[in-house]
């Protein structure tokens, strides 16, 4: 398969928390994979799940994010800014 991809991810297993509605709602979700410009997330269900977030990742990291792929269970997001 050929990658599409500008930058390639690294596997990793980090817990995450989507954020959004003005702070006022979360998600949790784990990171799968990760690179500079974006990341895998795993969740239990996309319902509800906005077309764009924050991400605070459990080693402290933020990022705004536009959701570029869903699958029921996936999230491909693309990194837009660093999160406030």
């Amino acid at each position: 398969m050929e990658e599409k991809r500008s930058k390639p991810r690294r596997r990793v297993f980090k817990g995450a928390i989507i954020v959004f509605n003005e702070r006022r709602s979360t998600i949790d979700c784990t990171v799968r994979n990760l690179s500079e410009s974006g990341a895998l997330l795993v969740v239990i269900s996309i319902v509800g799940v906005p077309d764009a977030f924050d991400l605070q990742v459990s080693d402290g990291t933020r990022h705004s994010c536009r959701v570029v792929r869903r699958t029921p269970t996936q999230l491909g997001v693309e990194f837009l800014a660093a999160a406030d």
